[in-house]
């Protein structure tokens, strides 16, 4: 029971702070969204990160961020399997399926329903 707490306070707390960049600043979603995945990028590098995964799972691996903890840990993998090779399909590989779901979803989306202008 506990872990369920721990995911929804920490991935309830990423939303906050994206949520207060969006209110508080003149930062668009895009630039937001940028800054989530490189700062997970970042901590995972440095080593901060994975304490944070290993504590509330889903809740910071589902966000943004967790996108970016798994590009960073593709390219580790890949760079002990492959080495200097792994620093360009590392990534790729780790989120692929994430990626494709992604492309997927906003096909049948883009099929489903008719965009509009905004006014």
């Amino acid at each position: 029971m506990i872990d369920y707490i721990w995911a929804f306070v920490v991935g309830g707390l990423l939303c906050v702070v994206a949520q207060v960049l969006i209110d508080k600043t003149k930062l668009t979603p895009a630039r937001i969204l940028v800054i989530y995945v490189m700062a997970g990028v970042l901590l995972t590098g440095i080593g901060l990160y994975e304490p944070l995964v290993d504590l509330a799972g889903c809740g910071a691996t589902v966000p943004l961020t967790g996108f970016g903890y798994s590009l960073a840990k593709g390219v580790e993998k890949a760079i002990e399997e492959r080495g200097a090779v792994g620093i360009l399909t590392g990534g790729l590989t780790a989120t692929s399926a994430g990626i494709a779901a992604a492309i997927v979803f906003a096909w049948l989306a883009a099929i489903c329903f008719k965009g509009k202008p905004k006014d």
